[in-house]
């Protein structure tokens, strides 16, 4: 194996371990983080050229959005959780648009959105109150 699959396979072990140890808030914490490091490869693939691996990133930050958007209790979440799947709807119509156009405005776009839902969820952490 290469230094390139050592790396690969520690940062998988890492996250995988990261995944495992965390509570639900840190799990959806994780996501957003997922979803920005991909739309932000996606826009430097689209710099350099790289439309396969543009694609691929695009692809893996809206699965993400999806997953996202599956866990929503609109029961207990009311306008909260309403509002989120239609930004997460808006988000991956966006993003499907910015792959199609190779527009990294469009991905600059749903990274600032999903960067506010970050900041917003980082607000309620249940650990910070205690």
């Amino acid at each position: 194996m290469n230094a390139r699959g050592y790396a690969n396979q520690y940062r998988q072990t890492a996250v995988n371990s990261a995944v495992l140890d965390a509570t639900p808030h840190r799990l959806v914490s994780l996501m957003l983080a997922g979803i920005r490091e991909r739309l932000k490869l996606a826009s430097a693939c689209m710099e350099v050229g790289d439309l396969p691996r543009k694609g691929q990133a695009i692809s893996e930050a809206s699965l993400i959005i999806g997953h996202l958007d599956g866990s929503l209790d609109h029961a207990a979440g009311g306008e909260i959780a309403d509002g989120l799947a239609a930004l997460y709807d808006y988000s991956q119509r966006r993003l499907t648009e910015a792959n199609l156009n190779n527009d990294v405005a469009v991905v600059q776009e749903v990274d600032g959105l999903i960067a506010d839902i970050e900041s917003a969820w980082q607000q309620i952490d249940p650990e910070r109150a205690r």
